[in-house]
């Protein structure tokens, strides 16, 4: 269905001037909170562990609960982002992201490790993508995939830029005062750009509620629900291939810094992949693009798992991932307003991504502990390709079930 004139002038659109330094801001910000608060991790978890004697399964853990909380915190984030906006969220969150990887850096024992990757966690769901995609649909409207694209391009960047400077930093320093200077980085990059640039007024969302044609409430409906289950098998896969990729190249014999670099050259794939993602949009209907790109996402996993090597042959592979993972990020972003509209898209986001963000934190941990008893990493990753797979079949379904109750998705938006 086509934005109403409500839509379009609730989202910024026409007339209204859109704030200015919005979109350089959330780019600064998203590959500087994700390159510290998430991707310094992986690279950092066998120095943790050499250094602690903390075992591999209790320090992922730790960073499982952060994500788990993260899920958990973006449902009343999302709320909030509605009615208020993402100044007062992003800067709070961008202060605690700071103080909670101090926090980590310091920690003197599991607990208190464990205590500092919570906080960490509640920093992510008002740092992250959510946020910035509840800002850039509410002030961009009709373009928000330009927005959209923009931000999640620079954001891709994050592994490719952390991932070999954490690396770097790691050979020099020590793992603690590694994470105590990257969170200085963070500091002085994010907080003042989301205190500074998100401060322009927050327009009304249109009025109607969303609902099913039964009268269903969208967040209760068959094809919701079914895409939430998508999502979540599909993320679940998708963030145990991220941190077991560094693994599963170690285990193929490649070096520590070497893996890093095929992390962070991931990243420059999910880049790339996202400025694919605008014609994709304007060429596919929801359902085929939905259902392809969770396929090729299983179909890049079972590659990992299945090709021995060489090495750059192996670094090639995770390129192409990270190109299928990045129009995945953008698929996940326009998923709500591609089948019902932007009313209330903070909080049916943050729903819609709750259960993917709860089984994102399970990944790290479970496939930690899953790869033992399955092999190893090849093993695992043939798991998970077999999980992509069966998310491709239930997303064809939700939207299958949404256009038999006469809500057909829309080409494009």
């Amino acid at each position: 269905m086509p934005d109403t004139q409500a839509d379009v002038a609730a989202t910024g659109t026409g007339n209204r001037s859109r704030p200015r330094g919005v979109l350089p801001a959330l780019c600064a910000t998203q590959i500087t909170s994700w390159g510290i608060v998430y991707y310094a991790f992986p690279v950092l978890l066998s120095r943790i562990t050499a250094d602690t004697g903390w075992s591999t399964s209790a320090t992922t853990a730790a960073f499982s609960l952060a994500l788990l909380v993260s899920a958990a915190a973006g449902i009343p984030i999302g709320r909030i982002l509605d009615r208020r906006g993402p100044h007062l969220v992003m800067t709070g969150g961008s202060i605690l992201a700071v103080l909670a990887t101090l926090a980590v850096a310091s920690a003197p024992n599991l607990p208190v490790f464990f205590a500092a990757w919570t906080a960490a966690g509640v920093a992510m769901a008002a740092t992250f993508y959510q946020p910035a995609f509840a800002a850039l649909t509410r002030w961009w409207g009709t373009d928000r995939i330009r927005a959209l694209t923009i931000v999640t391009l620079a954001g891709g960047l994050a592994s490719t830029v952390f991932a070999p400077l954490t690396a770097v930093l790691a050979e020099q320093l020590s793992w603690r005062t590694t994470y105590a200077v990257l969170a200085v980085i963070l500091a002085v990059i994010t907080i003042p750009a989301h205190a500074l640039t998100l401060r322009a007024p927050w327009p009304p969302a249109p009025p109607a509620p969303p609902a099913s044609d039964d009268g269903i409430p969208t967040a209760r409906s068959r094809p919701f629900v079914l895409l939430a289950v998508t999502f979540t098998l599909s993320g679940f896969a998708m963030y145990a291939v991220v941190i077991g990729l560094v693994p599963l190249l170690q285990e193929r014999g490649a070096s520590t810094t070497a893996a890093a670099w095929a992390l962070g050259l991931g990243g420059a794939g999910q880049t790339l992949g996202r400025t694919l993602y605008a014609g994709l949009s304007s060429r596919t209907s929801v359902t085929t693009r939905t259902t392809t790109l969770i396929a090729l996402g299983g179909a890049t996993t079972a590659a990992l798992a299945l090709v021995p090597g060489p090495i750059p042959l192996l670094v090639l592979l995770a390129v192409l991932a990270g190109v299928v993972r990045g129009n995945l990020t953008l698929l996940q972003a326009t998923a709500v307003t591609d089948r019902w509209g932007t009313t209330h898209y903070g909080r049916l986001s943050a729903l819609l991504g709750a259960p993917a963000h709860v089984a994102a934190a399970l990944a790290p941990w479970a496939g930690a502990v899953l790869a033992g008893p399955l092999g190893g990493y090849d093993g695992l990753f043939l798991t998970l390709a077999g999980f992509s797979a069966f998310a491709a079949c239930v997303a064809l379904a939700a939207d299958l079930w949404l256009r038999g109750n006469g809500n057909t998705p829309k080409r494009h938006i």
